[in-house]
This record gives C-alpha cells, structure tokens and sequence, in this order.
C-alpha cells in the first residue's frame, strides 16, 4: 500500500488536535496585564503541549520519508498513536485548569506515556514491513531516545502525586530532547 493517504489522515488529525488545544485558551475579562495572570497555567500546559504535538507531527514526517510501503498493520498502529495524541487537549485543558494539580500531572504523564509506547509500537510494525538492512531499520538503530523517554514519563507519574513540578520538568526534559528532529533518519537518506 502506498503511504500518503496515512500521512495525509495524520497531518489533518494532528492539526485539528491543536486546534482544539488553542480554544482551551479563553480571552480574558478584564483590558490590564493582570488579568492575563490567571491564564498563565492554562497557557503554560498549551506550550508545553503544543511542542509535544509538533514534535511528534515533525517525527512522524521524518519516520514516513524513510517508508517504502505499508501494511494494513501500520494503519491501526498510527490510529493507535493518533487516539493517544487526541487525548492532549483534555488533559492539557484539565491541569492547565487545575493549576497542575497533581492528579492532573499524573495523568497527563500517563497521556504521554501512552503516546510514546504507540509511537514506538508503530516503529516496531514499520520496521516488520520493510527488510532488516533497510534506510529505515539502519535509521532507528537501538532507538535509545525513545527508550528513555519512556522510563523518564513512567518516573514522572508517580512523582507528580509527591512532586507535580519534578514531573512537568521531567516532561519538558523529554521535550527538549525531541524537539530537534530525529536527525538518523535525515543522516541516513542523505547518504
């Protein structure tokens, strides 16, 4: 099968995820600079959000230009993906709101968690399509920034009940560590 119709599904889901995550951000009542204070957690979980959401629209991409062909498989891999990125804008909205509570941390962790084990599931059902000495399996290598990303989510949501502030600097380390494109596969189809 031909990948661009599953690229094409990705981008528009993706778009309208952060669509919803930008109504989340009400205008306020009142014409001072004050009265943007009580808006800056919900602005605050926005970015944060909105990075992990480019992030993985930007991975996504550079992941496909390295695919040949897909199998029904990846189809439901990537929906799989998609359900846990449509789940953004309501934890986003909820600790935002919540003035990240720690509940709300919690589960937002456990958001992104659930996100990171579908991106690399997706991987792993990308990797079954194409042969093992392939530009894409050269490219994703051991996948060790995957790997620790997730430990880093899963030591996040148990912290956040103790310690809401470590979680949401763990998950913005993880952010950080993404937000440069995933540079093996750009390496690996330059050569």
């Amino acid at each position: 099968m031909h990948k661009g119709r599953l690229e094409a599904f990705s981008d528009g889901v993706l778009a309208i995820i952060i669509t919803i995550m930008v109504l989340e951000l009400k205008v306020p009542h009142g014409t001072d600079l004050a009265s943007l204070q009580p808006l800056l957690p919900v602005f605050l979980s926005y970015v944060l959000s909105f990075i992990y959401v480019g992030i993985y629209w930007n991975n996504h991409h550079h992941l496909f230009q390295a695919v040949k062909h897909i199998k029904g498989g990846v189809l439901w891999a990537n929906l799989h993906l998609l359900f846990w990125l449509s789940l953004f804008p309501l934890v986003t909205g909820w600790m935002g709101e919540n003035h990240f509570a720690p509940v709300t941390v919690a589960l937002y962790g456990g958001v992104l968690l659930m996100a990171g084990l579908a991106y690399t599931i997706l991987v792993r059902v990308l990797l079954a399509c194409h042969d093992a000495d392939s530009a894409l399996a050269q490219a994703i290598g051991a996948d060790f920034k995957g790997w620790i990303s997730l430990v880093i989510y899963a030591l996040g949501i148990p912290l956040a009940c103790w310690f809401p502030w470590v979680s949401i600097t763990l998950y913005t380390g993880v952010a950080l560590l993404w937000f440069v494109p995933d540079r093996r596969i750009e390496q690996r189809l330059a050569v």
